[in-house]
């Protein structure tokens, strides 16, 4: 797995990192079971902060993309596979909504009412 992370980014650090892991989960390089660099080998390998990676990791066990287990680190999981299915069903919502000229707050929207019920 290659992060790279642009520290002049007015994104920060930890956010980078998220949608780096992010990207390799949605792209299948990443896979349930996997484990991720421990926080101290990542952030010595991007010269940041380590408590920045812990950051990063916390916010995507937050997501459910992995679990953070005392003494094997972080580790995909199993609904980052789901999850990625269900990106790809929303980016083929994106595109039919775009295609009958529906902006992404009416989309938004039908999504909200849905998780609702």
């Amino acid at each position: 797995m290659i992060i790279r992370i642009d520290p002049g980014s007015a994104t920060p650090i930890f956010e980078q990192l998220v949608a780096a892991v992010r990207t390799e989960v949605f792209a299948g390089r990443l896979h349930a079971g996997e484990r991720l660099p421990a926080a101290r080998e990542l952030a010595a390998s991007l010269e940041v902060n380590p408590h920045t990676v812990l950051h990063a990791y916390q916010a995507l066990r937050d997501d459910g993309l992995i679990e953070l287990r005392r003494g094997r680190g972080a580790v995909v999981t199993a609904a980052s596979a789901a999850l990625a299915e269900v990106r790809d069903q929303a980016a083929d919502l994106v595109a039919a909504a775009r295609t009958r000229g529906l902006g992404a707050d009416a989309v938004l929207a039908l999504i909200r009412e849905e998780f609702d019920r």
